[in-house]
């Protein structure tokens, strides 16, 4: 497989909306993409098309059946993408809203026992968690990561991990410190123990950095937001397990079993998930020879991981002749330099400056990031660390070298 050349980069850049400016701003370095990503131009065309359409789903008409067969092919695709063993995939109101759904319904199938879960998961997760717990009367367990390397392992889940685990929680990729979890390792280790146990996974942070293969991690559910991969505002993918599909949730009266979703969805959510897979595919075609498309969507997966690590790196060590950030004598790292782990985002600290100021002033050089506050948004990583506030640098496959190049230039002068 091929690493993404400077060439590619421009057809890749030239298939998103804004990447070099936007309609308010004008030009700009975009390096807030944990909190959206970039947008397809096939996604904008789609999202345009089914919403001037007035017919609905599950109607006697030509319109309605091509819909239907629109939805359809959108959960195969989501299927080949995520190498699905079974199950469903469905939509909801938001990430959030569909973990919280998932966790309710393992919470209150699991019959009692202890749910486990980690310090380091977004709120959505840890507060669905603590109200289903108290509703089913489970144990809440929370493990505690590591706050050195920002992620946790196999190694801080096991010794709670026991027969009564019914329900554990595991987070892909923690969008305050970037660090990937072992989800694979973490969900084995608990299946060894409780065979049983529901694994839910807040896969939001991670779904635009790598590959997702659901039959390799073996858990129950997952749940993605789309507009962090790629696609629009306005809805969560969820999917489910056959088993957990079967467990008793939120439904209509004398429908259909195994339906999740609740009331009509729109047609072009879906549609645009199936735009996402076609870009994946066309990129897996450009940087290998792979003739499957399973195999160019995996090819896909691990360029673009190889593209963000190339950048990452870029930003951390430097590139030309300017300084990375560890080596600017003010500048914090959360996570450290060199961390494995690290799926295309770096959160720093500079001493002497406030995060909210250094991203004040990269705002005014052009760049756009964020500001990680100790609320319940983050105070779970930020406390321990005894922070006040960390800037947040998140990168994607299609920003480039020249981009960091511009970042690190601004961050000097912040940092002298």
């Amino acid at each position: 497989m091929s690493m993404i050349s400077d060439d590619l980069l421009e057809r890749i850049r030239a298939r998103f909306a804004h990447v070099q400016s936007d309609p308010f701003q004008g030009e700009r370095v975009f390096f807030e993409n944990a909190g959206g990503a970039l947008t397809l131009n096939s996604v904008v065309e789609t999202s345009g098309f089914y919403a001037a359409i007035p017919d609905n789903q599950g109607r006697d008409n030509v319109a309605s059946r091509a819909l239907v067969e629109v939805i359809a092919k959108a959960r195969a695709d989501m299927a080949e993408m995520m190498n699905a063993p079974g199950g469903q995939f469905f939509l909801g109101e938001s990430g959030t809203e569909l973990l919280f759904r998932l966790i309710s319904a393992a919470c209150l199938a699991a019959g009692g026992g202890r749910l486990l879960g980690s310090t380091l998961e977004h709120p959505a997760t840890r507060s669905a968690a603590a109200r289903w717990t108290e509703v089913a009367g489970m144990a809440h367990v929370l493990v505690a990561h590591d706050d050195l390397t920002g992620t946790v392992g196999v190694e801080h889940y096991r010794p709670e991990i026991t027969g009564d685990v019914r329900v554990a929680t595991i987070l892909h990729t923690s969008p305050v410190t970037g660090m990937a979890v072992d989800v694979g390792a973490v969900a084995a280790a608990i299946r060894a123990v409780s065979p049983e146990c529901f694994i839910i996974v807040d896969g939001i942070q991670h779904a635009a950095h790598g590959s997702v293969d659901l039959a390799e991690l073996g858990v129950d559910g997952y749940v993605i937001s789309p507009y962090k991969m790629f696609s629009r505002h306005g809805y969560g993918l969820a999917w489910v397990s056959d088993r957990l599909a079967m467990m008793p949730h939120n439904n209509l009266l004398n429908g259909p079993e195994k339906n999740w979703e609740m009331g009509t969805r729109d047609t072009g959510a879906w549609a645009t998930l199936s735009d996402v897979v076609a870009y994946l595919d066309w990129l897996g075609g450009e940087v290998s020879d792979e003739t499957e498309r399973a195999a160019r969507i995996r090819a896909a997966g691990e360029a673009i991981h190889g593209q963000e690590a190339r950048l990452t790196q870029a930003m951390i060590h430097g590139t030309g002749n300017l300084k990375g950030l560890a080596d600017m004598d003010r500048v914090g790292l959360i996570g450290g330099p060199d961390n494995p782990a690290r799926e295309g985002l770096v959160s720093l600290t500079v001493e002497g400056v406030s995060a909210l100021e250094v991203v004040e002033r990269l705002n005014a050089a052009g760049i756009r990031t964020h500001t990680r506050k100790p609320d319940h948004y983050s105070g779970n990583v930020l406390e321990p660390l005894e922070l006040d506030g960390c800037v947040r640098v998140s990168l994607c496959h299609y920003n480039s070298v020249g981009e960091v190049a511009r970042f690190l230039t601004a961050m000097q002068e912040i940092a002298e």
